[in-house]
Protein backbone atom coordinates (compact mmCIF):
# COMPACT_ATOMS: atom_id res chain seq x y z
CA UNK A 1 0.00 0.00 0.00
CA UNK A 2 1.36 3.39 -0.84
CA UNK A 3 -0.21 6.63 0.27
CA UNK A 4 0.72 9.75 -1.94
CA UNK A 5 -0.14 13.48 -1.23
CA UNK A 6 -3.23 12.87 0.92
CA UNK A 7 -5.12 16.16 1.98
CA UNK A 8 -8.49 16.46 3.55
CA UNK A 9 -10.35 19.34 4.64
CA UNK A 10 -13.16 20.47 6.55
CA UNK A 11 -14.36 23.32 5.83
CA UNK A 12 -11.68 26.18 5.64
CA UNK A 13 -9.40 23.75 7.85
CA UNK A 14 -6.93 21.56 6.12
CA UNK A 15 -6.52 18.16 8.52
CA UNK A 16 -4.51 16.28 6.36
CA UNK A 17 -1.91 17.94 4.56
CA UNK A 18 0.05 16.41 1.70
CA UNK A 19 0.49 13.32 3.25
CA UNK A 20 2.82 10.24 1.95
CA UNK A 21 4.34 7.25 3.39
CA UNK A 22 4.72 3.32 2.14
CA UNK A 23 2.95 0.67 4.36
CA UNK A 24 5.63 -2.15 4.92
CA UNK A 25 3.91 -4.96 4.64
CA UNK A 26 4.11 -8.17 7.15
CA UNK A 27 4.87 -5.34 9.37
CA UNK A 28 3.28 -3.34 12.16
CA UNK A 29 2.69 0.56 11.70
CA UNK A 30 1.61 2.76 14.54
CA UNK A 31 0.53 6.21 13.45
CA UNK A 32 1.42 8.35 16.15
CA UNK A 33 0.17 11.76 17.49
CA UNK A 34 -1.65 14.34 19.29
CA UNK A 35 -4.86 14.62 19.51
CA UNK A 36 -6.12 16.46 16.10
CA UNK A 37 -2.99 15.07 14.62
CA UNK A 38 -4.28 13.70 11.84
CA UNK A 39 -3.65 10.37 12.38
CA UNK A 40 -7.53 8.75 12.55
CA UNK A 41 -8.44 10.27 9.63
CA UNK A 42 -6.07 9.23 7.40
CA UNK A 43 -6.67 5.97 8.79
CA UNK A 44 -10.42 6.47 7.71
CA UNK A 45 -9.24 7.15 4.16
CA UNK A 46 -7.11 4.45 3.93
CA UNK A 47 -10.18 2.65 4.86
CA UNK A 48 -12.28 4.61 2.49
CA UNK A 49 -14.38 5.18 5.40
CA UNK A 50 -13.45 8.87 5.04
CA UNK A 51 -13.08 10.36 1.59
CA UNK A 52 -10.33 12.35 0.52
CA UNK A 53 -10.48 15.89 -0.84
CA UNK A 54 -6.99 14.96 -3.03
CA UNK A 55 -4.15 12.43 -3.14
CA UNK A 56 -3.71 8.72 -3.87
CA UNK A 57 -3.68 5.19 -2.33
CA UNK A 58 -2.38 2.53 -4.27
CA UNK A 59 -3.62 -0.69 -3.28
CA UNK A 60 -2.05 -3.89 -4.93
CA UNK A 61 -1.05 -1.40 -7.85
CA UNK A 62 -4.69 -0.17 -8.15
CA UNK A 63 -6.26 3.15 -6.83
CA UNK A 64 -8.17 1.91 -3.95
CA UNK A 65 -11.31 4.02 -4.75
CA UNK A 66 -11.06 1.77 -7.77
CA UNK A 67 -11.97 -1.58 -5.69
CA UNK A 68 -15.37 -2.99 -5.48
CA UNK A 69 -16.22 -2.87 -1.98
CA UNK A 70 -17.10 -7.01 -1.81
CA UNK A 71 -13.33 -7.52 -3.40
CA UNK A 72 -11.55 -4.86 -0.87
CA UNK A 73 -13.44 -6.49 2.04
CA UNK A 74 -11.35 -9.32 1.24
CA UNK A 75 -7.88 -8.09 1.04
CA UNK A 76 -8.63 -5.45 3.94
CA UNK A 77 -10.27 -5.39 7.75
CA UNK A 78 -10.76 -2.29 9.92
CA UNK A 79 -11.60 -2.49 12.99
CA UNK A 80 -13.01 0.86 14.63
CA UNK A 81 -13.48 2.59 17.77
CA UNK A 82 -16.83 2.07 18.08
CA UNK A 83 -18.20 -1.26 17.95
CA UNK A 84 -21.93 -1.05 19.57
CA UNK A 85 -23.71 -4.02 17.88
CA UNK A 86 -27.33 -3.25 18.53
CA UNK A 87 -27.91 -6.96 17.28
CA UNK A 88 -28.56 -9.10 20.34
CA UNK A 89 -25.70 -11.32 18.74
CA UNK A 90 -23.65 -14.42 20.39
CA UNK A 91 -19.81 -14.53 19.76
CA UNK A 92 -19.70 -17.05 17.26
CA UNK A 93 -22.71 -15.02 15.32
CA UNK A 94 -20.56 -11.73 15.20
CA UNK A 95 -17.25 -13.58 14.16
CA UNK A 96 -19.99 -15.59 11.25
CA UNK A 97 -20.21 -11.72 9.91
CA UNK A 98 -16.08 -11.87 9.06
CA UNK A 99 -17.24 -14.62 6.10
CA UNK A 100 -19.85 -12.09 5.37
CA UNK A 101 -17.53 -10.50 1.47
CA UNK A 102 -17.62 -14.57 0.82
CA UNK A 103 -20.65 -16.29 1.36
CA UNK A 104 -23.35 -13.65 2.26
CA UNK A 105 -25.22 -15.29 5.18
CA UNK A 106 -24.97 -18.42 3.77
CA UNK A 107 -22.00 -19.86 5.47
CA UNK A 108 -20.32 -22.85 3.68
CA UNK A 109 -18.34 -25.72 5.32
CA UNK A 110 -15.78 -23.80 4.89
CA UNK A 111 -16.45 -20.98 6.44
CA UNK A 112 -17.59 -22.62 9.62
CA UNK A 113 -13.67 -23.96 9.70
CA UNK A 114 -12.36 -20.75 9.50
CA UNK A 115 -14.94 -19.22 11.73
CA UNK A 116 -13.79 -22.47 14.71
CA UNK A 117 -10.37 -21.65 13.90
CA UNK A 118 -10.86 -17.59 15.02
CA UNK A 119 -12.12 -18.28 18.15
CA UNK A 120 -10.08 -20.99 18.63
CA UNK A 121 -7.34 -18.57 17.74
CA UNK A 122 -8.78 -16.17 20.42
CA UNK A 123 -9.38 -18.18 23.28
CA UNK A 124 -12.73 -17.39 22.73
CA UNK A 125 -14.39 -21.19 22.59
CA UNK A 126 -15.88 -20.83 26.54
CA UNK A 127 -17.96 -18.21 25.67
CA UNK A 128 -18.56 -18.69 22.06
CA UNK A 129 -22.39 -18.86 22.97
CA UNK A 130 -22.93 -16.27 25.56
CA UNK A 131 -24.24 -12.85 24.16
CA UNK A 132 -21.62 -9.78 23.25
CA UNK A 133 -23.91 -7.42 25.96
CA UNK A 134 -23.13 -9.67 28.34
CA UNK A 135 -19.24 -9.60 28.18
CA UNK A 136 -16.49 -7.58 29.84
CA UNK A 137 -14.54 -4.86 27.53
CA UNK A 138 -11.70 -7.05 26.82
CA UNK A 139 -13.59 -9.84 26.01
CA UNK A 140 -15.62 -8.04 23.99
CA UNK A 141 -13.12 -6.73 21.75
CA UNK A 142 -10.89 -10.00 21.17
CA UNK A 143 -14.20 -11.42 19.77
CA UNK A 144 -14.28 -8.05 17.05
CA UNK A 145 -10.69 -9.11 16.51
CA UNK A 146 -11.92 -13.10 16.09
CA UNK A 147 -14.62 -11.22 13.61
CA UNK A 148 -11.64 -9.43 11.52
CA UNK A 149 -9.48 -13.18 11.70
CA UNK A 150 -12.44 -14.74 10.14
CA UNK A 151 -12.20 -12.07 7.34
CA UNK A 152 -8.64 -13.64 6.26
CA UNK A 153 -7.44 -10.17 4.84
CA UNK A 154 -4.17 -9.58 4.35
CA UNK A 155 -3.96 -5.95 5.72
CA UNK A 156 -5.96 -5.31 8.90
CA UNK A 157 -6.69 -1.86 10.38
CA UNK A 158 -7.19 -0.75 14.15
CA UNK A 159 -8.37 2.81 14.78
CA UNK A 160 -7.54 2.87 19.12
CA UNK A 161 -7.95 -0.32 19.88
CA UNK A 162 -6.86 -0.08 23.05
CA UNK A 163 -9.30 2.73 24.22
CA UNK A 164 -11.76 1.90 27.31
CA UNK A 165 -9.47 -1.29 28.11
CA UNK A 166 -7.60 -1.88 31.47
CA UNK A 167 -3.69 -2.23 31.61
CA UNK A 168 -4.36 -5.85 31.56
CA UNK A 169 -6.70 -6.00 28.57
CA UNK A 170 -4.83 -3.59 26.39
CA UNK A 171 -1.76 -5.41 26.73
CA UNK A 172 -3.08 -8.57 26.28
CA UNK A 173 -4.50 -7.09 23.14
CA UNK A 174 -1.07 -5.74 22.10
CA UNK A 175 0.04 -8.77 22.24
CA UNK A 176 -2.74 -10.27 19.92
CA UNK A 177 -1.74 -7.98 17.17
CA UNK A 178 1.98 -9.15 17.30
CA UNK A 179 0.73 -12.67 16.96
CA UNK A 180 -1.58 -11.85 13.90
CA UNK A 181 1.78 -9.99 11.77
CA UNK A 182 4.31 -12.68 13.36
CA UNK A 183 1.95 -15.52 13.08
CA UNK A 184 -0.35 -15.73 10.40
CA UNK A 185 1.41 -13.14 8.56
CA UNK A 186 -0.62 -9.69 7.97
CA UNK A 187 0.25 -6.76 7.93
CA UNK A 188 -1.39 -4.31 10.82
CA UNK A 189 -2.20 -0.97 10.84
CA UNK A 190 -2.91 1.10 14.40
CA UNK A 191 -3.75 3.98 15.13
CA UNK A 192 -2.46 4.43 19.12
CA UNK A 193 -2.13 7.18 21.61
CA UNK A 194 -0.01 5.13 23.87
CA UNK A 195 3.60 5.76 22.50
CA UNK A 196 4.88 2.88 24.94
CA UNK A 197 2.68 0.54 22.98
CA UNK A 198 3.53 1.76 19.68
CA UNK A 199 7.12 1.31 20.61
CA UNK A 200 7.29 -2.08 22.08
CA UNK A 201 4.82 -3.71 19.56
CA UNK A 202 5.46 -2.12 16.37
CA UNK A 203 7.97 -2.66 13.69
CA UNK A 204 7.19 0.47 12.13
CA UNK A 205 6.32 4.15 13.91
CA UNK A 206 4.34 7.03 11.38
CA UNK A 207 4.43 9.75 13.60
CA UNK A 208 1.69 13.26 12.58
CA UNK A 209 1.83 16.76 13.87
CA UNK A 210 -0.17 19.79 12.80
CA UNK A 211 -2.27 17.41 9.80
CA UNK A 212 1.60 16.37 8.50
CA UNK A 213 4.25 13.54 9.11
CA UNK A 214 6.69 14.94 11.20
CA UNK A 215 8.62 11.34 11.07
CA UNK A 216 8.21 8.13 9.78
CA UNK A 217 10.32 5.43 10.54
CA UNK A 218 12.01 2.13 12.73
CA UNK A 219 10.68 2.38 16.28
CA UNK A 220 14.52 3.04 16.97
CA UNK A 221 14.69 6.48 14.27
CA UNK A 222 10.69 7.29 15.99
CA UNK A 223 11.00 7.00 19.83
CA UNK A 224 13.56 9.04 20.87
CA UNK A 225 13.74 12.36 23.06
CA UNK A 226 14.34 14.83 20.31
CA UNK A 227 11.41 13.41 18.16
CA UNK A 228 8.99 12.55 20.63
CA UNK A 229 9.59 16.61 21.87
CA UNK A 230 9.57 17.80 18.67
CA UNK A 231 5.66 16.05 18.50
CA UNK A 232 4.26 16.54 21.65
CA UNK A 233 6.40 19.56 23.44
CA UNK A 234 6.79 17.87 26.51
CA UNK A 235 10.37 16.22 27.82
CA UNK A 236 11.06 12.55 27.13
CA UNK A 237 13.26 10.30 28.75
CA UNK A 238 13.86 6.83 27.32
CA UNK A 239 14.92 3.46 28.95
CA UNK A 240 15.39 0.37 27.45
CA UNK A 241 13.33 -2.96 27.67
CA UNK A 242 14.07 -5.92 26.19
CA UNK A 243 16.01 -3.57 23.43
CA UNK A 244 13.00 -1.52 22.66
CA UNK A 245 13.22 2.36 23.41
CA UNK A 246 10.42 2.88 25.95
CA UNK A 247 9.68 6.78 26.96
CA UNK A 248 8.56 8.84 29.90
CA UNK A 249 7.52 11.73 29.69
CA UNK A 250 7.29 14.85 32.18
Amino acid sequence: MNVQDLIKNYGSKTVVDEVSFQVPKGKVLSLIGPNGAGKSTVMGMISRLVARDAGIIHFEDKDLNKWKSKELAKKLAILTQHNNVQLKLTVRELVSFGRFPYSGSHLTKEDKEIVDKAIAYMELESIEDRFIDELSGGQRQRAYIAMVIAQDTDYILFDEPTNNLDIYHASNLMRMVRRLCDELGKTVILVLHEINYAAFYSDYVCAFADGKIAKFGTVEEVINKECLHDIYKVDFEIINVKGKPLSVYY
